[in-house]
């Protein structure tokens, strides 16, 4: 009575042909993964941004002033919220993959093109909000 247990070389075989083709497919998921990571960092820069700039909007409307005091610091204000020469400063964002050398212009410099993964803050007008875009498609 031959009572062998175990698996033949084709099987094995096999279970390692049908590993390397799903292995295949899922890394190209896998290697994206640092774009996305810098996509939804700069998104929560965008965030802060835009908190930054409501906060000190709504301290300016509480002080009833073009010069509001936060934290310690004196910020200008334009229309009633921060001046581009400030925003940085208030968002908070410094150092690590993110440049502030420009005012009112945030870059991930870890990015393949910096300057097309970045938020741009423009003064408020009249009687409007201030411009706040994000560019990620070079992230």
């Amino acid at each position: 009575m031959n009572n062998q247990k175990g698996f033949t070389l084709i099987e094995l075989i096999m279970v390692i042909v049908i590993l390397g083709i799903l292995a295949a497919t899922a890394l190209p998921k896998f290697v994206n993964l640092g774009t996305d990571a810098r996509k939804a960092a700069l998104s929560g820069v965008e965030g802060a941004m835009r908190s930054a700039a409501t906060l000190a909007h709504a301290a300016s409307l509480a002080a009833g002033s073009s010069v509001v005091t936060i934290e310690g610091t004196a910020y200008t204000m334009t229309n009633g919220y921060p001046a581009v020469a400030d925003i940085n400063t208030l968002t908070g964002v410094t150092g690590g993959n993110y440049s502030t050398a420009t005012a009112g212009t945030i870059q991930d410099t870890g990015a393949a093109t910096p300057a097309s993964c970045q938020i741009v803050y423009t003064a408020a007008g009249v009687g409007t909000a201030p411009g706040i875009v994000k560019t990620d498609s070079g992230c």
